[in-house]
């Protein structure tokens, strides 16, 4: 249950129609001071090694930086499994009813997380990330309504190389892939350059200009934005490191489907290799452990 208080934070009709539009939304005021420097110093702890529970395996699609991959931008998955304090704050109640409602489901899952650190270094060419859909990384999902939260644990401008997005972009037909692209890759195993390409053809098929919107977020707020949106990051040019967490959100009714890479082999995200089993063998996207419940309609 949400607090009065709680219930004045969620998004309204006319910002849920707003993001069926254009396919992010800026949130209110969902943390306070305290909890987004608890999570940060959290961080710092993490970086150095400390873990409150550790992942039983690594998958070999997980993304998690270690120290001596040097000062390039860093991606840790599993964060609010391996963070207790980013789970607990990051992952509360009011977060999850927000992505409930901009998903139009009476649940909401945690699906993934992932803690970024981007250097302070303008030339560092890892801090680039190109243009890509969520989704595309999830084509074992039978849903294609998971949301992502983008929660910085700063003031987040352009200068920092915040989140950028094409905006209305989840609505587009999507065109056949370039011969030899693999879209069920995470963006940073693809070639920049086809993906620039495929947005800019996905654009003109669809006729519809690109809005390229750079979203400035202040502490203690999130942007929400659809996993069929269009959406990347430019460098960090603020001279501080960009620390962003990324939680990402599924609707109830989503679970496992097969799905085949344009080579014929089965697609596989990384849960696969970690959740429990459904009664007929797929992997449970349910979990409790890796994919708890965060809001429930009373």
């Amino acid at each position: 249950m949400l607090t009065d208080e709680e219930m004045e934070l969620l998004p309204t009709e006319e910002d849920v129609h707003f993001y069926r539009e254009h396919s992010w939304y800026l949130s209110n005021r969902l943390f306070t001071d305290e909890e987004i420097d608890e999570v940060r110093e959290s961080t710092e702890r993490f970086y150095a090694g400390h873990r409150d529970r550790r992942l039983p395996r690594k998958p070999p699609a997980v993304a998690y930086w270690e120290p001596q991959y040097g000062d390039v931008q860093r991606h840790n998955d599993y964060i609010a499994y391996e963070n207790g304090t980013v789970c607990r704050n990051l992952c509360k109640p009011l977060v999850g009813a927000v992505a409930a409602l901009l998903m139009e489901t009476p649940e909401a899952r945690l699906w993934s997380s992932t803690l970024i650190y981007k250097p302070g270094r303008r030339d560092e060419p890892s801090n680039i990330v190109p243009w890509h859909i969520d989704l595309h990384h999830w084509s074992v999902c039978t849903s294609e309504n998971l949301v992502t939260a983008f929660v910085p644990l700063h003031d987040c401008r352009e200068e920092h190389g915040t989140l950028r997005v094409i905006d209305g972009s989840h609505n587009w037909k999507a065109l056949p892939l370039e011969a030899g692209d693999d879209e069920t890759q995470h963006f940073a195993n693809r070639d920049p350059e086809t993906l620039e390409r495929t947005l800019e053809r996905n654009a003109e098929y669809n006729n519809a200009e690109l809005r390229k919107i750079s979203l400035v977020v202040e502490k203690d707020r999130v942007s929400f934005h659809h996993c069929k949106t269009y959406h990347g990051s430019g460098p960090n040019l603020s001279g501080e490191p960009r620390r962003v967490v990324t939680v990402r959100f599924q609707d109830r009714d989503n679970e496992y489907r097969e799905f085949r890479r344009p080579g014929g082999e089965k697609a596989r995200y990384s849960h696969d290799e970690l959740v429990r089993r459904t009664g007929d063998g797929r992997p449970d996207y349910s979990d409790p452990d890796y994919c708890p419940v965060v809001w429930r309609q009373p």
